[in-house]
């Protein structure tokens, strides 16, 4: 105010002097021209100098205090939505009702030659298989049990139904699957909804084996857990009990704040006692002896605990649990042949899901190994549908992974046939979802 009233005074002073003293008023107007521009200039200074400041006090804030005002993030939002959900074909249900709908960004899925290296290997016949199409939007799903809450919602851009899990401490989700075998393999898919850099740094989501199916405390477990938060990396930690006595704890060091954000698909493989964990196309935990030797896990429980329910969302979908997860390359060269239900294909269509390589990169081990093998590759559909768009599908996805094996793995294509048998070989009930999962498959045979 005081620097107003000072410009406004020179303003009248000038003013009255040129109009009162004619013949003198250009000599003074020079020199007062040049004081005004010293002046000018020194408010430029300043007003750089608290700009700077403040500026430097923005940065300075998101460094220490993170998810402070002027972070100028934009968050991702809730809506709500009446449309329902289009049906899909093929293991994919439809969105009925009218309850959630959750918006998010993407930026599509990764291309398959991500996972060129990637070495998991799912079991062969599935045991579980939820992708929640046969529950309504808004519902808890029916082949699930809680002690808290959860509700199916949509998910825009996306076919299926999403499991929306809420946090607690002592708060589990257990899909109906006891006891389990000694070798099996779990797969699903995660959305996360409005994390920012207030996301809590205690923001984990739990994959755990028990001994029991209850939400009572494990005596025998193994656990792993990984991080939402946004403003450090936390990691994954492992953990197991055994005989009620902790054996292991450790925080992995990983930075997946960006992958969390996005769409991302969890696989885990257990074999016997051996535990190992994978995000996307990345394993991050490899423990030979996790879980006891001695001891039949009868269950799998899912937990959250830490995010902030006003803003965040933690989404779970797409379930598979199979027993297996062996190594195909030994059983191609013992037995001339194996059927796998493990390369999964988008609904439809013959586009390969990227988790689907560690089969075809076993598959090109094999190739890699013995050059004189050749293989023929059978491509089946379950009985959704015409029967002759199916059989054109089951070539298409024949011919699909025949491409991955040359393009990505360079085998000859001279190695390789290709064949499509269509919904005309089931070895599974058509009428159940587990049934459909396992007439979906390709075959590798030895010619």
């Amino acid at each position: 105010m005081k620097r107003i009233m000072y410009v406004l005074q020179l303003s009248f002073t000038l003013l009255f002097v040129f109009i009162s003293a004619p013949e003198a008023n250009g000599q003074l107007l020079k020199k007062l021209g040049k004081a005004a521009e010293r002046a000018a200039e020194r408010t430029v200074e300043r007003r750089v100098e608290k700009e700077t400041s403040e500026k430097t006090d923005q940065a300075l804030d998101s460094i220490f205090e993170p998810g402070s005002k002027g972070s100028g993030k934009k968050k991702k939002t809730v809506s709500k939505s009446k449309s329902p959900q289009p049906s899909s074909p093929e293991n994919n249900g439809s969105g009925v009702g009218n309850k959630d709908q959750v918006s998010q960004s993407q930026n599509g899925t990764a291309p398959i030659g991500i996972y060129s290296k990637f070495d998991f290997v799912p079991g062969d016949e599935p045991l579980f298989l939820d992708d929640f199409s046969n529950d309504f939007v808004g519902d808890f799903p029916s082949r699930w049990n809680t002690n808290g809450s959860g509700e199916l919602v949509t998910v825009e851009g996306e076919t299926n139904k999403w499991l929306k899990i809420l946090p607690g401490y002592d708060m589990a989700y257990i899909p109906d699957i006891s006891p389990l075998p000694d070798e099996f393999t779990l797969e699903f898919d995660v959305i996360a909804i409005g994390l920012d850099d207030k996301t809590s740094s205690q923001s984990n989501f739990g994959i755990v084996v028990s001994d029991n199916n209850t939400f009572e405390q494990s005596a025998n477990m193994g656990m792993v857990e990984y991080s939402f938060c946004q403003f450090i990396d936390p990691g994954v930690i492992v953990e197991n009990r055994i005989a009620s006595k902790r054996v292991i704890r450790n925080d992995v060091k990983a930075n997946i704040r960006d992958v969390v954000k996005e769409k991302h698909h969890i696989s885990v493989a257990v074999n016997k006692e051996r535990f190992r964990f994978w995000i996307n196309e990345k394993k991050y935990i490899d423990v030979p002896r996790l879980l006891p030797s001695n001891v039949q896990m009868q269950g799998i429980k899912f937990t959250l605990r830490g995010t902030d329910t006003t803003k965040e969302s933690i989404l779970i979908g797409n379930v598979k649990v199979a027993k297996g997860g062996v190594d195909l390359r030994r059983k191609l060269l013992a037995d001339g042949r194996i059927s796998t239900t493990g390369i999964l294909f988008d609904s439809g269509s013959a586009q390969i899901q990227p988790q689907s390589m560690g089969i075809i990169r076993q598959i090109y081990q094999v190739l890699q190994q013995d050059d004189s093998i050749n293989l023929k590759i059978v491509g089946h559909t379950d009985a959704d549908g015409d029967d002759a768009k199916n059989l054109e599908l089951s070539k298409n996805r024949a011919e699909a992974v025949k491409n991955a094996l040359v393009s990505i793995y360079k085998v000859s294509p001279n190695r390789l046939t290709t064949e499509g048998k269509g919904e005309t070989q089931p070895v599974g009930d058509n009428a159940t979802t587990d049934g459909k999962a396992l007439n979906r498959r390709v075959e590798f045979i030895k010619l």
